[in-house]
């Protein structure tokens, strides 16, 4: 009822003018009729209870559209076959004497109409479940039935795999019988195997050593037969051209007139008034003189060694071994090409984990240390390769390599001189 009273004051306020619309509900009046009625219910159910002419201006409608029912309403009597819900609102609405008494006969009409529905609903209900419990009854039935023939065939199914089983374990029992008889045999045949082929393979390694040790004797032989014939020639032809430089600077240094060269110009010989070789420039400088390299690298032929990883860990071991070569072959290209001097830069072999191609800068000879031996062992060999006058650097921050190269005859120098000199480069 009060829904239906509230969606008729609803299409009144959207009907008539705004100036005759009650004022608490003028604010609705621009509203949707469906949203006036669910957002201004409240309010217009107030305003009906409250304001009498409103209220009898909202039924007018209701009461042309329905004339015989709002007559009968306002004599106070309901026909039977009438809407319960409407005469509500009418009685509502147009309140006659004993209006109440009329919104009341229909609550109680709408509720005889729910239990009569709601009875014959159950009724429709108990007979659909007493339908499906006797349908599941029968399906019941057939569904035990047709379990029982499987559970016979089920059975029958069974005693013929236990059968099966039982002939399967038997055979499976005899081949497992053979197989172990055929894993024993062939255990023995591969032990003998085994020890055959450990037999073959020491006698192999023996020989492949053997082969080996032949194979380097006879490599040794043939460098031996090669370098016999050369290294004499290079170590006199070597000592020559120190001697030869020496003197040319001597004569330059003591600014001598140019004569007509004599056989025995050519021999450098020591006299009263001239050092020997051995006295180096630069023994009396001490290995930490920022000279000592300098005064080292102006020798006629000087021959300047130096310990690569030594140097490069020293200067800068933070980068790669790769980076470290580049960046100190690099820099003796150019001090190779400034002072003319003979330059080798000897790296530990075992620092690699495989072969490496070097482009080496001109001037710059690069050798690695062989498996098995290291780059001092490599450095000391060069020392003592050369003839003895010749000027020969090593650069090492190395103690060992230091003393080894002083009592070969080399004049040894410190990693830093020569990173410094580099970097002045």
């Amino acid at each position: 009822m009060r829904a239906g009273v509230v969606e008729a004051a609803a299409e009144l306020i959207g009907a008539v003018p705004a100036d005759e619309v009650p004022l608490p509900l003028r604010r609705f009046a621009r509203f949707e009729r469906r949203k006036r009625a669910k957002l201004a219910g409240q309010h217009i159910a107030g305003q009906l209870e409250k304001d009498e002419a409103f209220r009898e201006r909202v039924a007018s409608p209701l009461a042309e559209a329905q004339p015989e029912l709002a007559e009968a309403v306002r004599e106070g009597k309901a026909p039977p076959a009438a809407d319960p819900v409407r005469v509500a609102v009418l009685a509502y609405l147009l309140r006659p004497a004993g209006w109440t008494r009329l919104v009341e006969a229909a609550r109680a009409e709408l509720e005889r109409s729910a239990s009569a529905s709601e009875g014959e609903a159950a009724e429709r209900r108990i007979a659909e479940l007493r339908a499906e419990v006797a349908a599941a009854r029968t399906a019941r039935s057939a569904e035990v039935e047709r379990l029982r023939a499987e559970l016979r065939d089920a059975k029958a199914e069974v005693a013929e795999l236990r059968r099966k089983l039982h002939d399967s374990r038997t055979r499976a029992k005899a081949a497992q019988e053979r197989a172990d008889a055929l894993a024993e045999g062939t255990e023995r045949e591969l032990a003998a195997a085994r020890e055959s082929t450990a037999a073959a393979d020491k006698e192999l390694r023996r020989l492949r050593s053997k082969l080996e040790r032949a194979e380097t004797s006879a490599e040794a032989a043939r460098r031996a037969s090669r370098e016999g014939r050369n290294v004499d020639d290079v170590r006199l032809r070597m000592l020559l051209d120190t001697l030869v430089d020496a003197a040319q600077g001597v004569r330059r240094e003591l600014a001598l007139p140019s004569t007509i060269a004599r056989p025995a110009d050519a021999v450098a010989g020591a006299g009263p008034d001239r050092p020997v070789h051995a006295a180096l420039p630069g023994r009396a400088l001490s290995d930490d003189d920022p000279h000592l390299l300098d005064r080292l690298l102006t020798l006629p032929q000087v021959h300047l060694l130096v310990d690569g990883y030594n140097v490069t860990k020293t200067g800068y071991g933070g980068l790669p071994l790769a980076d470290q070569r580049t960046r100190l072959l690099s820099g003796l290209g150019g001090l190779a090409a400034q002072t003319r001097a003979e330059v080798t830069c000897v790296f530990d072999g075992a620092e690699l984990d495989a072969p490496v191609a070097i482009q080496a800068p001109r001037g710059v000879r690069v050798l690695f240390s062989r498996p098995g031996s290291t780059a001092d062992e490599l450095i000391g060999e060069l020392v003592r390769a050369e003839p003895p006058g010749r000027a020969v650097v090593v650069v090492s921050a190395d103690r060992e390599v230091a003393d080894a190269a002083r009592r070969a005859g080399a004049r040894p120098a410190p990693s830093t001189l020569l990173l410094r000199r580099l970097g002045r480069s």
